[in-house]
């Protein structure tokens, strides 16, 4: 691309920066916009990516056909550096207090996260069937749709994955169309509904941290102050990166889920899931010896922020590109009927039977959810990212259920 007769060159890999950081600048603007006092916030990148991709991704597709047809490639590797870069500070925020949170409220995480995802997997079956009473010709067709609706819903990428080696790799790229299609509300909704609650319920959300902030003096560790720790870098960087190494390893081990061993069907943690995990851990001992294995909080933040941005940045691009050509609303309105159910009975279950706090309630439906989003918008909220430990102890569960309830669908149905 030649501007200004030429004495500008923007080629390849440059032109996908600048359309990356142009889409960031807008998203952050467009998420500032406040309608009766809720806004989109980070969410606004992904609003603006969408777009992008539906109008623009076929210029800076051919535009990137100079060095290679490379930018799928290239977006699916902005969308997981900014994964792991957000959870990995979520997990280093959650890990101090994650352990003696999760001992009190063990119980309730795993509840809430098997509750959501079984919610979630009963709606899609009856889109299912609802699907075959409409006099849908080709049943593994539909079951493939509605296992893509099912994890995009729920915007799991394992289960996405899941589901795709699943199905008969006919009807792979079918599974790829209705991810595309419910990860939109999976994103919007879910992010909307964390704002809503709050307000509808008119809480006090000084009164609201307070009773998540709440930690039993016994269960409070003693800690080396920083200033008598060995620090690698100014930053805390070295942790960090440390950190996404582990992760990265955790999340490739493979477990067997079928007869036919690792060259069957497999459950792994993903690179997402290791992250949170070995950040967790880290976080939660904060050091080896005499070194310091702690990022910086404001360090933390950055990260946090910077990578649920870039997440938003690559997965929106390539949902828009795929998003105008496949739409149908019957399709829509099914990943809406999902994200709703799983998100409103997830809801009830932890307010009225397990009587969790507002905050607690609202973070483990975002781990349940597996909503990245969602949990960036909830700190936001509550002005505090003590909500993080909620999130980390119900994303693990969700994530297991999630895997298995999507290959369960596809084989009974």
């Amino acid at each position: 691309m030649n501007l200004f007769g030429g004495v500008i060159q923007i080629t390849g890999i440059t032109f996908l920066l600048v359309c990356v950081f142009i889409i960031m600048a807008l998203g952050y603007m467009l998420g500032r916009i406040k309608i009766k006092g809720v806004d989109l916030g980070t969410a606004g990148v992904f609003i603006v990516a969408l777009i992008f991709g539906c109008l623009f991704y076929k210029p800076l597709d051919a535009e990137m056909t100079a060095i290679g047809d490379v930018t799928k490639d290239m977006l699916r590797v902005i969308e997981n550096i900014g994964l792991v870069l957000f959870v990995t500070s979520v997990g280093f925020i959650a890990g101090p207090n994650f352990f003696s949170n999760l001992k009190k409220n063990f119980k309730s995480y795993v509840a809430i996260g098997a509750v959501i995802i079984a919610s979630g997997t009963a709606a899609a079956i009856l889109c299912i069937l609802i699907g075959r009473g409409l006099g849908e010709p080709d049943s593994k067709r539909l079951t493939a749709m509605v296992a893509g609706l099912f994890s995009g819903a729920l915007t799991s990428t394992p289960a996405f994955s899941a589901a795709k080696s699943a199905v008969d790799p006919v009807y792979e790229d079918i599974v790829s169309v209705g991810y595309g299609i419910a990860y939109i509300f999976g994103v919007i909704g879910v992010v909307l509904f964390v704002q809503l609650i709050p307000k509808i319920r008119h809480a006090d959300m000084k009164e609201e941290l307070k009773k998540i902030t709440e930690v039993d003096a016994g269960s409070k560790k003693k800690r080396i102050p920083d200033e008598q720790l060995l620090h690698m870098d100014p930053f805390g960087c070295m942790p960090f990166a440390l950190a996404i190494v582990i992760g990265i390893f955790v999340g490739m081990i493979r477990i067997p889920l079928s007869s036919k061993g690792l060259s069957g069907t497999c459950f792994s943690l993903t690179t997402t899931g290791g992250c949170l995990i070995a950040a967790l851990v880290l976080g939660h001992f904060g050091r080896i010896g005499r070194v310091s294995m702690m990022p910086y909080y404001s360090s933390l933040k950055v990260f946090r922020e910077f990578g649920l941005a870039m997440f938003l940045i690559g997965a929106g691009v390539a949902g828009g590109a795929s998003f105008v050509a496949n739409f149908q609303i019957i399709y829509f309105v099914y990943g809406v009927i999902i994200t709703c159910v799983s998100m409103f009975i997830g809801y009830l279950f932890a307010t009225k039977v397990l009587k969790l706090s507002l905050l607690n309630a609202l973070s483990s439906i975002t781990g349940g959810m597996t909503s990245t989003p969602a949990l960036g918008t909830l700190i936001s909220v509550a002005g505090s990212e003590d909500v993080a430990s909620a999130y980390a102890a119900t994303y693990p569960v969700a994530l297991i259920c999630v895997v298995l309830a999507t290959q369960f669908m596809i084989i009974l149905f």
